[in-house]
């Protein structure tokens, strides 16, 4: 490398290095191009982060206002807002219209029962019940809402919200067919999934899993069964090796007895002979 080469890179590493100190990004002065660099161990800021938290709350606390429920959460970053079965479909209106949430994204269920693990105490706090979800966000910015009302299990029924978003169908459809739930003027409520055969819905905590065994899950394949760790050959050619085994010892003590009466009948002759 010639000196005058040398002398321009040491210039350009000057420059790179003094660009790197005064600020983020990292300018070749030779090239032209320009780097920036955020260091991966910068912690976001905490205004940031609470003016996040704010702005979620601020959306929840606006739409519970609008819908009319004094109801409403935004923890981790979601706005919910919980209504009466009996306003269900005017909130949905109102959040859609109002709050301008006119994307549906989707309705599903929970199903809050005590069902607890072996070993644990029953939780008598838990209100049994069927939770109805339904999740409208804006097409405009980033606003999203979780609306949910309870249904009870004895009268698992609710209004269907097809005349307000056609993507509501499917989805009405499908937590018909699992939980159970009656949408009332849905205009079809075939099933989705389970033959007409099928008996109970598979998502409630009720429903018992041994029947999967008992009855063929739909859509199961019918495969081979699995290998057993067993070895029915080795045990058989075990047992055939044992009762050889205990056979021999018969026959050995046979056939010495044998023997010996003939060598007794043997020696009789000669003893009548002398």
């Amino acid at each position: 490398m010639c000196p005058g080469a040398h002398r321009g890179l040491r210039r350009s590493w000057r420059a790179l290095s003094c660009c790197s100190r005064r600020s983020r990004t990292r300018t070749c002065v030779r090239s032209g191009i320009s780097v920036t660099t955020n260091p991966p161990d910068e912690p976001e800021s905490a205004v940031d982060a609470g003016d996040s938290r704010s702005e979620v709350a601020e959306l929840a606390a606006r739409v519970a206002e609008l819908v009319g429920s004094e109801s409403w959460s935004a923890d981790f970053g979601n706005a919910k807002v919980r209504v009466d079965r009996s306003q269900w479909f005017e909130a949905v209106e109102a959040a859609r219209d109002g709050a301008d949430l006119a994307f549906f994204s989707f309705l599903s269920a929970i199903d809050w029962s005590n069902d607890v693990a072996v070993g644990e105490p029953l939780d008598e706090t838990v209100e049994e019940r069927y939770e109805i979800l339904v999740r409208l966000s804006s097409g405009r910015n980033n606003d999203s809402v979780t609306l949910s009302t309870d249904v009870p299990k004895n009268d698992a029924r609710i209004p269907t919200l097809v005349d307000l978003f056609g993507g509501a169908n499917w989805h009405e459809r499908e937590a018909a067919e699992m939980f159970g739930i009656e949408f009332e003027g849905h205009p079809n409520l075939n099933r989705l999934y389970l033959t007409d055969e099928f008996e109970g819905h598979p998502l409630r905590k009720t429903y018992p899993l041994v029947s999967r065994e008992i009855k063929p899950w739909p859509g199961m394949v019918d495969v081979e069964d699995m290998p057993s760790t067993e070895n029915p050959e080795a045990e058989q050619a075990g047992s055939s090796e044992d009762e050889a085994s205990n056979q021999q010892p018969a026959a050995s003590s046979e056939v010495e007895a044998g023997s010996g009466e003939r060598a007794a009948g043997s020696g009789s002759p000669e003893g009548d002979a002398q």
